[in-house]
């Protein structure tokens, strides 16, 4: 458990990440900062995921280069062309922090389902273990949302691992596509209610209950949907707290 003694995610609606001035490289952004002081811990052991990228060698390399300034201990789990670990489920409950790349979130469902990621995900996250990620990394600890893992034209999905019981929309104030179809799925029933997150910002759930959103963009909002008994969706504005870099 978490020196914290709570179980967290931060779902990140996007800017996780930020480019630097140097040869192509990342830092980490505060949104990432804020997940791994949720873990309590003064070094944290955070595991990195980009199952939903197909395990791209490149984008790990950059996401541990943009830790390389902080005091944390990074590892990462790949499923091609099989594990890199003996013990999948061993790796995901030694970590302190979780953090899940953005990519194809169908896809990312299907094989962690497969390893049996799905149950140590949701062991690790009673246990303590704070999951966090971006876009599909944010979407997948959800019922569901909005996703360009079939084409360019969005559509409704509502595989993903439930530990939230609510809808979730992410690249909220980029993507046009985005904030109509996610009022469309929850009047129609194909997704419940649920909580939205524009670029920069993150919402931060304790155990199941929507605590705050954290933004590192002063622009940026969170929003909560819901959907009245005669089916009509209103949307609702959160101002996010501004994070410090």
């Amino acid at each position: 458990m978490s020196r914290l003694g709570q179980s967290h995610i931060l779902a990140i609606g996007g800017g996780s990440f930020r480019p630097t001035d140097r040869y192509g490289f990342i830092e980490a952004s505060a949104l990432l900062r804020y997940a791994l002081d949720l873990s309590g811990q003064d070094r944290p052991r955070l595991g990195l995921l980009a199952t939903a990228t197909g395990d791209d060698a490149d984008w790990l390399l950059k996401m541990y280069g943009a830790f390389r300034a902080w005091d944390v201990e990074v590892s990462h789990l790949t499923v091609f062309p099989m594990p890199n670990v003996d013990s999948p489920k061993d790796w995901v409950l030694e970590q302190d922090v979780i953090y899940v790349s953005g990519g194809s979130v169908a896809n990312l469902a299907a094989l962690w389902r497969l390893h049996g990621l799905d149950e140590a995900f949701e062991e690790a996250w009673r246990s303590g273990v704070v999951l966090s990620g971006q876009s599909a990394g944010a979407l997948c600890w959800h019922v569901g949302g909005n996703t360009d893992s079939f084409g360019p034209v969005l559509r409704p999905w509502a595989e993903g691992l439930g530990l939230l019981p609510y809808s979730c929309g992410v690249h909220y104030n980029s993507d046009p596509q985005r904030r109509a179809l996610l009022h469309e799925s929850i009047a129609s029933g194909e997704l419940p209610p649920g909580y939205a997150a524009d670029e920069g910002v993150a919402l931060h759930y304790v155990g199941r209950e929507f605590i705050q959103a954290v933004t590192v963009d002063p622009r940026g909002y969170a929003y909560k949907i819901e959907r009245d008994e005669d089916g009509d969706v209103k949307e609702f504005r959160i101002e996010p707290r501004l994070l410090t870099t």
